[in-house]
């Protein structure tokens, strides 16, 4: 189990301190919220906000593109230090293109499902994944909840993939708590993103010894 650590629910105002708590907490994974305010009603960082962070981290630097035309940013992207891109199966046009072409500049590939998105749309995508991200709650803004069904799409997608008989880590974002990280878990994911349920506790570095420890409490259970 990985914790990512998403800048959207940190301090803006001083991101290089909390990009480094996240080191200090043992994170390996930088997640970055990029919106056009067309694809989600809202806008956030860019590729500049990338480049920024890129010289003071060896963190992983996971980027989710929420944005219409993913395509058209892919180069700026890349040159600003991305390890992981995110694109929506949503989008309009070739994803399988817009993937190869991530691929093409040496960066893995990982295709998100909205809520309202269905687990079979990922079953012709799978061959051009490294990773998938399930939403757990609309995309655009943090501090949502949970919605159950998303969970529930988490189990399907992890069924999917075993039949591929690959390793394909399943990455899921919104409404992450220390009191839901198990079941999610249970349900099947790898990779928690987690913002407000991280930098808006008192103290992170608890939350994640406890999710950690339920993490392997659970794998402890499943072995038996």
């Amino acid at each position: 189990m990985e914790i990512a650590a998403s800048l959207l629910g940190a301090n803006l105002l001083n991101l290089e301190e909390d990009v480094r708590l996240a080191e200090k907490w043992g994170l390996r994974i930088i997640h970055f919220d990029q919106m056009d305010g067309h694809f989600v009603p809202n806008i956030a960082f860019g590729p500049a906000f990338v480049s920024a962070i890129r010289p003071i981290t060896r963190c992983i630097l996971d980027v989710h593109l929420m944005l219409s035309d993913p395509l058209r940013y892919l180069d700026a992207y890349a040159s600003a230090g991305a390890d992981n891109i995110t694109v929506h199966a949503e989008i309009e046009g070739d994803l399988p293109a817009v993937l190869n072409a991530i691929h093409a500049r040496g960066i893995r590939t990982c295709v998100s499902l909205n809520p309202e998105t269905g687990a079979e749309v990922l079953r012709p995508l799978l061959p051009y994944c490294d990773m998938v991200l399930i939403m757990l709650v609309q995309p655009g803004f943090g501090g949502q909840k949970i919605r159950e069904d998303c969970v529930e799409k988490v189990a399907v997608v992890r069924e999917m993939i075993e039949k591929t008989g690959r390793r394909i880590p399943i990455e899921v974002d919104g409404g992450i708590k220390r009191d839901n990280a198990e079941r999610i878990l249970r349900a099947g994911a790898d990779i928690l993103v987690m913002g407000t349920g991280l930098y808006g506790e008192p103290d992170p570095e608890t939350v994640i010894r406890e999710m950690k420890e339920a993490c392997d409490a659970h794998f402890d259970r499943t072995r038996r």
